[in-house]
């Protein structure tokens, strides 16, 4: 049996907290949600990217500012 949905949604905000590797955001009906994982080349690198020596880089801290882990309870 086949059904068909029509829908009209209008999102005034939307604020999504986090989304991780295998996060799946839904907004409406779906029968059916393929997961899918695909790397793409699309650079058209040929070789491994440099290490880095040490820990950091050279500003002596993390390139990425990581925020703090939560509180525990």
């Amino acid at each position: 049996m086949n059904f068909y949905i029509n829908q009209n949604i209008c999102i005034q905000m939307l604020k999504v907290g986090s989304v991780t590797n295998s996060s799946v955001l839904q907004i409406g009906s779906a029968g059916l949600i393929k997961p899918s994982a695909n790397l793409y080349n699309t650079g058209g690198f040929t070789e491994p990217a440099p290490q880095i020596s040490g820990k950091s880089s050279a500003l002596g801290a993390p390139a990425v500012p990581l925020a703090a882990p939560p509180a525990a309870r």
